[in-house]
């Protein structure tokens, strides 16, 4: 995922703002982390550079 999508990407349960966790960064795309929302306290993974962001109870 490029840091530059956090701009606009939204929580999808409560639409609020996402913070970024990273874990690990390669180039300029970050390869594992979190997308975090402040409103409602949920977590979105970032595996292999690309975001989860299905609402937990979608996930597998």
């Amino acid at each position: 995922m490029r840091r530059d999508l956090i701009d606009i990407l939204a929580c999808p349960v409560c639409k609020g703002p996402l913070e970024l966790k990273t874990l690990r960064e390669e180039a300029e795309e970050i390869v594992e982390g979190t997308l975090a929302c402040g409103q409602c306290q949920e977590e979105y993974p970032i595996e292999d550079s690309i975001p989860n962001l299905l609402p937990p109870s979608m996930r597998s």
